[in-house]
């Protein structure tokens, strides 16, 4: 019995249309539009909600202007949710909804949900890579990626004030069973939910020392996914708030754009997958934050040499 997956990622928003633009350029599918709100689905059923910043039915802000408001943790059966449920009402008010989701914050003031999850699993088939001695892909060449869709909301990252930062962390860790990771001691705390097998699921960042939205990221089937989303963005008009790298903690493969209900998102793909053998990992110091990043001089003037100028 485990918290299986994220459920929802609600967004209090200062600009309702702008943000379903927003999402709807990025890929989600959009399933319900009104005039206080707007719902996009991923492939695997998971929501993304944005709602007017005044509606009174959100939590409380926690920052100012847009952004993250509630996120609801998919929970497997109605025991596990009771149980999760009964050890939250020890110390603080949670409320259940008509649907069965109940609701209540956590240590920093973020709302916090949790619903019954029935996981949609999907059948695809990603692009495939050749090089000498392994070959995957006969007589298909690659063509471009009509329409980048995201698999999943894959991790949320928030941002906590370092005081009280344990108590925040411990939160997550001894009442929803969350294990830890990856614990940056000048950063923050990496964290994956029991019934997945995501490097992370969850980080709660206190380097900013401020309580506020860091990031959603969403899965994408492989590189050219990751590539090809953000060139759609950047078409689109969006922009880009890192360059194209791989992360060193989780190893991911990632492209961040900003987002104007709050934070960034990243397109992510070929996250490392861990059981419980690995860590927790403590890192004394902040681990560079990837391993690579695209980089060019293409556009800076080449240096006057006596070996010349190469070819383009």
């Amino acid at each position: 019995m485990s918290i299986e997956r994220i459920e929802s990622v609600t967004y209090g928003v200062a600009d309702l249309d702008e943000c379903t633009r927003f999402f709807t350029d990025f890929g989600l599918t959009p399933v319900e539009r009104t005039p206080d709100r707007a719902v996009f689905t991923t492939q695997v059923g998971q929501r993304v909600v944005l709602r007017h910043l005044d509606d009174p039915g959100l939590p409380a802000p926690i920052e100012e202007g847009s952004g993250i408001r509630e996120v609801v943790w998919g929970v497997d059966s109605q025991e596990a949710l009771d149980a999760l449920v009964a050890g939250l009402r020890t110390d603080r008010e949670v409320q259940v909804d008509d649907d069965g989701v109940a609701h209540t914050v956590d240590e920093t003031g973020f709302g916090l949900g949790l619903a019954l999850t029935s996981p949609e699993h999907l059948d695809y088939d990603p692009r495939r890579y050749n090089s000498s001695g392994r070959v995957d892909r006969w007589n298909h060449p690659h063509t471009p990626i009509a329409d980048v869709v995201p698999i999943r909301v894959c991790h949320v990252a928030l941002n906590i004030p370092k005081e009280g930062r344990q108590r925040a962390v411990d939160f997550y860790l001894d009442r929803l069973n969350f294990r830890a990771t990856d614990i940056v001691e000048p950063m923050g705390v990496f964290m994956q939910i029991e019934g997945d097998d995501d490097q992370h699921n969850f980080l709660l960042c206190h380097r900013p020392d401020r309580a506020g939205t860091n990031h959603t990221s969403y899965e994408v089937s492989g590189f050219d996914d990751v590539i090809e989303g953000g060139n759609h963005m950047i078409a689109k008009g969006w922009r880009e708030a890192r360059r194209l790298g791989r992360h060193t903690v989780g190893s991911n493969v990632f492209r961040f754009i900003h987002n104007p209900a709050g934070g960034r998102v990243e397109l992510a793909a070929d996250m490392d997958r861990v059981d419980d053998t690995y860590g927790p990992n403590v890192h004394a110091e902040t681990p560079p934050h990837h391993i690579w990043v695209l980089e060019t001089n293409r556009d800076t003037p080449a240096p006057n040499t006596s070996e010349g100028t190469a070819l383009a």
